[in-house]
């Protein structure tokens, strides 16, 4: 620690300054005051004790100390008829969620795929863009715009075009999505029935379980209203050569920093012909509902 000893038990032996003292009155006050009066909350007991006691603390001191400090180091709350009572939330997942933290251990193309629905914002009207990515390889495999507001065929035409795509693997592939209305539809699960495929979702209200194509949607969306001019558009047929133009540019011009700054198609070509390193990381992934910075800090 950079102290010497003496220092130390010097330090450990001082006697007990003003605020050291102050903070006990304080303690020992707030104590008495709820024992006495339990049904109130903090804020009551700080004008309790400037008005009857002659504390001179401001609000803003007050309030602090009592609600981070006192209250808590106390372990007393207040008491009252009318506690809100917090129910455990019932598993109604449709899907169990096989990924949770674990997307860095995905290590082959066509193992996992992601997809997600973003609204775009052309001009007057508003369509959405349904994606279909690749995890590993990050390769945009099938892209659909809705042709008006709250469609579904835009989610079941990607679906099926992916299982196209997807059509003679022998290794299984897991699909993983949010519980949208539509992925959560027995149409659209219905599809995949005869397939190799393996349904994942994420939990309710936690685009987290997604960090994929939560992110990359963020980029394309930039990239498109910046590099490709979306909002020039002027038409649904305009939007659509726009999209066809940078699906192009995505998957076999543009960096991808997430897999060194190779293109995506590159990428793919790669490891199919062997250059990069084929690992087992996948099949040994730990499931945990844990955040990872939670994980790297325990």
């Amino acid at each position: 620690m950079g102290v010497s000893r003496s220092g130390y038990y010097k330090w450990k032996k001082r006697s007990k300054s003003r605020r050291d003292m102050k903070r006990e009155e304080v303690i020992s006050l707030v104590d008495e005051i709820h024992k006495a009066h339990p049904s109130h909350g903090y804020r009551w007991v700080a004008a309790y004790l400037r008005i009857n006691h002659g504390q001179t603390c401001s609000d803003s001191y007050i309030c602090k100390v009592f609600r981070y400090k006192v209250f808590r180091y106390l372990g007393i709350t207040s008491k009252t008829k009318h506690k809100h009572h917090y129910r455990k939330r019932k598993i109604r997942d449709l899907y169990p969620n096989l990924i949770f933290t674990t997307w860095e251990t995905v290590d082959r193309p066509r193992q996992v795929i992601v997809s997600d629905m973003t609204v775009l914002k052309p001009w007057i009207f508003y369509p959405e863009l349904t994606l279909y990515f690749d995890v590993f390889t990050k390769q945009i495999l099938s892209w659909k715009l809705s042709e008006r507001r709250g469609g579904r065929d835009q989610y079941l035409d990607g679906l099926t075009d992916v299982i196209e795509l997807l059509r003679g693997n022998k290794e299984p592939t897991i699909i993983h999505t949010d519980q949208g209305s539509v992925y959560s539809s027995k149409a659209y699960n219905e599809l995949i029935r005869d397939s190799n495929i393996v349904r994942s979702m994420s939990r309710a209200g936690k685009p987290t379980d997604n960090p994929v194509n939560e992110a990359l949607n963020g980029w394309i969306k930039e990239e498109l209203q910046i590099d490709f001019r979306l909002d020039d558009c002027r038409t649904r047929d305009a939007v659509k050569e726009v999209l066809h133009r940078y699906v192009d540019f995505y998957n076999r011009h543009r960096p991808c920093f997430a897999i060194g700054y190779d293109t995506p198609d590159h990428y793919y070509k790669r490891y199919c012909r062997g250059e990069l390193e084929h690992k087992d990381t996948f099949s040994h992934r730990v499931l945990s509902e844990m955040p990872k910075f939670v994980q790297k800090q325990k």
